[in-house]
């Protein structure tokens, strides 16, 4: 059978915004000026306004960039961490996040998820930051040893934490920077799939000392094309950020460090300051159709995602788990229903990667999630009665 509901669906939501978009579009075409001009620095603006100030520390600045991926090396390289240094992070994500760290030439270090929420477990994360930060002291890096207090850390500040808010649902922040604070540890936040949510009402993106947002175009925000932003309220890394991702200028050709080139250009720029108009609109939205899938499915025999007090998901995906997921899958498709798994394998079992990541005692939550996880069809413009129509062939299956 053809696929009548699919998993997702951007050029839905380009068409929602079609007059507006064309609109944007044609004024930067007969503008001339298509890198880094005034559509790049309205979104940067924009951007940082709606994501709010970071507590009482200062205005949020937005950085934008060629990608997620490109967000997540240079927040790396603009904290300075990079050969030599640690990262911790989790298995559960896009690849993204683990060849970010390794193009900054960091070493990632992998961490167990909470199964309930699929996203850093800081219980994991402590025992990998203690066990790393003891291994360096004796020279043995699989030696456990009690917590070491903040100044004795041999990290001083190099080493980072990448907290993943997976599918929408935030890590949590409390406790992670908790242990980045005793540890002495950078914390980046990889929101590639956050637009939006909060924690207590706070913005995710504006808890870590820096930031990584994808534009990719499924996101909750997303352009035509690629595209991302690092997001700080610290200036000096917003400085280091502009000039590491055009080739390190501070005038233009005069390299004062070794840069890239990865700059947001002004056509997604012009996209993407439209649809951040409707950013909030369409989260509720996508909490709508959760809610429906949560009641229609409320006696089926999958489980469906839990959201922890004070979060605000904004569910860029609405993930499922079943025992019988790759039958439950194939059901669904003969049904015309499109479905993805988010993500089939963890990086770490993946060929480039496999047998040679750190991942401790192993990652039992992560590796069980890959078996199990299903992510529904999810976007805006998904009707009541289309999300019913899913629901339905869930429970006869």
């Amino acid at each position: 059978m053809p696929q009548m509901i699919p998993q997702t669906d951007p050029r839905a939501n380009y068409l929602a915004h079609k007059a507006e978009i064309d609109a944007a579009i044609a004024s930067v075409l007969t503008g001339g000026r298509y890198i880094l001009g005034e559509q790049v620095a309205a979104f940067e603006r924009e951007f940082a306004a709606y994501l709010g100030a970071r507590g009482t520390e200062g205005a949020t600045h937005a950085i934008g960039v060629g990608s997620g991926t490109d967000a997540l090396h240079l927040a790396l390289r603009a904290c300075g961490v990079g050969p030599g240094d640690r990262v911790f992070t989790v298995s559960h994500t896009a690849v993204a996040t683990v060849a970010a760290i390794e193009l900054a030439g960091a070493t990632p270090v992998l961490v167990d998820i909470d199964p309930a929420t699929f996203t850093m477990d800081p219980h994991r994360l402590e025992e990998a930051v203690r066990t790393e930060d003891e291994g360096r002291k004796t020279g043995d890096a699989g030696s456990a040893a009690p917590t070491v207090k903040r100044q004795t850390s041999v990290f001083r500040r190099r080493s980072a934490i990448i907290p993943v808010h997976l599918y929408g649902h935030p890590a949590d922040m409390s406790a992670i920077l908790e242990i980045a604070r005793r540890y002495d540890l950078w914390v980046i936040e990889d929101c590639a799939q956050a637009h939006g949510a909060t924690i207590d009402r706070r913005k995710t993106g504006t808890f870590g000392d820096i930031a990584a947002f994808s534009f990719y175009p499924t996101k909750n925000l997303g352009a035509l094309g690629d595209g991302g932003a690092v997001v700080t309220s610290d200036p000096a890394l917003a400085e280091q950020t502009r000039l590491l991702r055009e080739y390190g200028w501070r005038e233009r050709y005069v390299s004062a460090l070794p840069g890239l080139n990865s700059r947001l250009d002004e056509l997604q720029a012009a996209i993407l300051r439209v649809k951040l108009r409707y950013l909030d609109a369409e989260n509720a939205r996508r909490r709508v159709l959760a809610a429906e899938y949560d009641r229609l499915l409320a006696d089926s025999s999958v489980r469906t995602p839990a959201t922890r007090p004070g979060v605000s998901h904004v569910f860029h995906q609405y993930v499922i788990r079943s025992a019988r997921r790759d039958a439950l899958q194939a059901y669904l498709r003969s049904q015309g229903i499109g479905t993805l798994i988010h993500y089939p394998a963890p990086v770490h079992a993946q060929p480039a990667y496999a047998e040679r990541l750190s991942i401790g005692e192993g990652l039992p939550h992560t590796e069980a999630a890959a078996r199990e996880i299903l992510s529904l069809p999810m976007f805006p413009e998904l009707s009541d009665e289309q999300a019913a129509e899913v629901a339905k062939a869930i429970n006869a299956f």
